[in-house]
């Protein structure tokens, strides 16, 4: 049987606006959390074991997982969506037009996570009432993802029994993210001297123009086809009439390859430290001295799976069953499976269908999510069931 053919398109669809219709921007996830468990509790789960990660977020909860005994012989896997949204994400109002659902305009849609989270709720009802041997199942729900995958950083990865996951996370449809660079942030503060601009500028030490001079020089933009570098922000002085004291620069490094992150953070800083080093008194009156603060912090490591792993080839194998042709790529941006995978738990990262996320055009298909969960189910149930 055509495992699309087991799924309540219907009741996916109203899933999928419950969800959506529920506020979840990030660190304000409890009515999804308490949502989602109402909706797996009513279908026998039990309830979720919730960790301790929101002394630690600020969330109103902590990250969830709910573990489903399996009745197969078959390895345990994991599946992961996170509860938050960006915002404009609250009071939304879904609009299904024709199989396609979006918002009212005033809001995103919502699609970025909870395409995922529906395709999971669907795939586990159809498993309870069709009776389907399945795999031990685990489903991890984390916080705050969208504002530096803050939840799935807290939560502690023995927790979780499953030595290897899919994450719901990516847009379009018919493609697995395999790779997925490592991304630094940095916060880079140039300090001057402040002075009258018009009485006195002489005795200042303008911030902004050792600013410039460093951002003309350090590299930026695309370096190649694995890395980039941006200077996101910029923020200092007072007045237009008062040299500037401070400036601070905020920005970013991604590579897929970690050396290269570490040896641009170094050029970087280098870059802003010989401007200071070059920086001379031609008047002799400034009060004073430049001085650099440079702090960069990972945001997340990189991920790389290779064809030949384990949670790839179960993936590509439930493909072939749910007749649905996945592509192997690689992504720019980084996401929960990003920590999973640098704590020792392989996970791929499934496209959901979403599309024009973080955004008030947001879409997302019943179809695409209608094949999203066939892929889980062919994913979770026996291969030998009769399906």
């Amino acid at each position: 049987m055509q495992l699309q053919k087991l799924i309540n398109q219907e009741r996916l669809a109203q899933t999928f606006i419950r969800l959506c219709e529920t506020d979840s921007p990030s660190r304000k996830e409890g009515q999804m959390a308490a949502l989602v468990t109402e909706i797996l509790c009513a279908l026998g789960a039990d309830p979720p074991f919730e960790d301790d990660s929101a002394a630690t977020t600020g969330s109103e909860c902590g990250n969830l997982i709910f573990r489903f005994a399996g009745n197969a012989n078959l390895d345990p896997l994991f599946f992961n969506c996170h509860l938050d949204t960006v915002e404009p994400g609250t009071g939304v109002k879904v609009v299904r037009k024709d199989g396609i659902f979006t918002s009212q305009g005033e809001t995103i849609l919502g699609s970025d996570d909870k395409s995922g989270i529906a395709a999971m709720i669907e795939a586990f009802t159809v498993l309870l009432e069709n009776k389907l041997p399945h795999a031990p199942l685990e489903f991890v729900f984390t916080t705050c993802e969208e504002i530096g995958l803050l939840g799935a950083k807290a939560l502690n990865p023995e927790y979780i029994q499953a030595k290897m996951g899919y994450a719901l996370d990516s847009t379009g449809f018919g493609k697995v993210i395999i790779g997925a660079p490592a991304a630094s942030r940095l916060s880079i503060t140039v300090k001057g001297v402040a002075a009258h601009a018009g009485l006195h500028p002489e005795q200042g030490i303008n911030a902004i123009t050792l600013a410039a001079q460093a951002l003309a020089v350090a590299p930026c933009g695309r370096i190649d086809e694995e890395t980039t570098v941006n200077f996101g922000t910029i923020q200092g002085g007072a007045a237009s009439n008062i040299v500037a004291e401070q400036v601070v620069i905020q920005g970013e490094v991604r590579s897929h390859c970690p050396e290269k992150v570490a040896s641009l953070l170094a050029t970087i800083k280098q870059a802003f430290a010989q401007v200071i080093a070059d920086w001379s008194d031609a008047s002799g009156k400034a009060r004073g001295l430049p001085a650099l603060e440079f702090r960069a912090k990972q945001d997340f490591p990189a991920m790389q799976l290779r064809a030949e792993d384990a949670v790839l080839q179960r993936l590509d194998a439930a493909a072939l069953r749910s007749n649905i042709s996945l592509k192997h790529a690689v992504a720019g941006g980084g996401s929960d499976a990003n920590i999973f995978n640098s704590c020792g738990l392989p996970t791929a990262i499934i496209a959901t269908g979403m599309t024009h996320v973080h955004s008030t055009e947001e879409q997302v298909s019943l179809e695409d999510m209608t094949n999203l969960t066939a892929l889980l189910l062919a994913l979770a149930a026996d291969p030998c069931s009769q399906l």
